[in-house]
């Protein structure tokens, strides 16, 4: 066997059935926590329960109380990101790195939208507002995929968090469909540039959760009404399942996957 055939061959197999799905000795980066039922926290348990080491962020100093508890049950150091400020998501890798020595696995939990533009018209949308909804929810994934790089030289796998309203027109989800539609656009091309390097690059859109970000969401009670009426399930999903999904993703038994869209909704974006 020529020597690119060998290093290009499948990860050989292992003699325990579970070790694939193990996450020990794997280091994380966690961005996006603000309290014990966010989508982030759903993911961190579950890495951590896979032998996963971890640093998590939340927004800000103000959001430290609701995210530390979670952060302290995990033995995972809080840092505090605002991407929005210069030399932040720069500081954040930097205090990861030297906290875990270098990261497997990273998942991108940031999203938002001002209120207004939220909550109105796609076409009335500011520019202001949709252009800081970007830059948050979107591009916050391009820059930590390039920050993160360099610091993952034996591949691994990203992550970032998106909606079905990127791909149908969700009433009430407003200017938030058209940025998670750019960042579903994303990780397709993060993930044809960065496979080379042996890196993965993953959305998962999980159904309505009941989670602090999603409040802000116009009718956000009606959504989960329609995803229990209408989901082949019949229920929401939990942020276990969400998690378990991220955990998967992160391990080697998904090595052969990269740049897809997958849903854990409970089959509703199959019939709505």
């Amino acid at each position: 066997m020529n020597e690119n055939a060998n290093r290009n061959a499948a990860p050989s197999a292992t003699p325990s059935a579970t070790a694939p799905y193990s996450l020990a000795g794997k280091r994380g980066l966690i961005v996006g926590l603000a309290n014990e039922h966010s989508i982030a926290a759903g993911c961190a348990r579950a890495a951590h329960a896979l032998g996963a080491r971890l640093v998590l962020s939340c927004l800000n100093d103000k959001a430290v109380p609701y995210a530390g508890p979670v952060a302290s049950a995990l033995d995972a150091p809080l840092l505090v990101c605002d991407v929005e400020q210069d030399g932040a998501l720069e500081n954040l890798v930097q205090q990861a790195v030297a906290q875990l020595g270098g990261l497997d696995f990273v998942i991108h939990s940031i999203a938002w939208a001002p209120l207004a533009d939220l909550r109105g018209r796609v076409a009335d949308s500011s520019a202001e507002g949709f252009l800081r909804a970007m830059n948050i929810s979107c591009h916050s994934f391009a820059r930590l995929a390039r920050l993160c790089e360099p610091h993952m030289r034996s591949g691994g796998s990203l992550m970032t968090m998106s909606y079905l309203g990127a791909d149908e027109a969700v009433p009430h989800y407003g200017v938030m469909g058209p940025v998670k539609a750019a960042l579903e656009s994303l990780v397709r091309y993060l993930a044809a540039e960065l496979g080379p390097q042996g890196l993965r690059v993953h959305a998962v859109s999980p159904g309505p959760i009941p989670t602090r970000a999603a409040s802000g969401l116009e009718d956000f009670d009606g959504l989960m009404a329609r995803a229990v009426e209408r989901a082949p399930l019949r229920r929401l999903v939990t942020l276990e399942e969400v998690g378990r999904l991220a955990a998967f993703l992160a391990g080697d038994a998904a090595s052969g996957m990269t740049g897809q869209t997958i849903y854990v909704d409970g089959g509703y974006h199959i019939v709505n």
